[in-house]
């Protein structure tokens, strides 16, 4: 089913453009507000999800790279062993392939993530600092989607998976 690998490109090419395009027109910490409860917000990630392992002086890099490009690795030998009826779980690999692919690229690059998209709301919840989630990106978003998407092919039975992957 390497025939969804083109989601992963159309993702790592809207990933890279939105990061440059982050870059060129943002400056760092400085919120602009797009629409109610979004803003634009250019900041740096040194480690993974929620900055974790963010303050470990480098190491992490170089461990990040190599499990984002083995993680990728895994997602295609997956996606070459899945049926045509499989649809649903290649796209949610490709998804996933396509964000682990773009952020791969930051850190190889740069070693740091470009984030720039700030959600928030008005009150502070458990998970919400001052009411704003963390900064992610389309890779973020993309990884997300594939995720979910698996979780959900996964809880459903054989009988229902195959009606929605059809």
């Amino acid at each position: 089913m390497l025939k969804w690998v083109w989601v992963s490109i159309v993702i790592v090419i809207v990933d890279q453009l939105s990061k440059w395009m982050a870059v060129a027109n943002l400056e760092e910490r400085v919120p602009e507000a797009i629409m109610p409860h979004l803003n634009f917000t250019l900041a740096y990630n040194y480690g993974a999800a929620f900055s974790f392992l963010s303050d470990q002086g480098g190491w992490q890099r170089w461990f990040f790279v190599a499990l984002s490009f083995i993680v990728s690795a895994y997602i295609v030998y997956w996606l070459r062993k899945l049926s045509e009826q499989e649809r649903w779980t290649a796209i949610s690999l490709a998804l996933v392939l396509g964000g682990a692919f773009g952020n791969g690229i930051d850190r190889l690059v740069s070693g740091r993530v470009t984030d720039f998209i700030d959600l928030y709301v008005n009150f502070d919840l458990f998970f919400l600092t001052n009411g704003h989630f963390a900064i992610f990106n389309i890779a973020d978003i993309a990884i997300t989607m594939g995720a979910v998407l698996l979780v959900v092919i996964s809880l459903m039975s054989p009988e229902e998976s195959e009606t929605v992957k059809t």
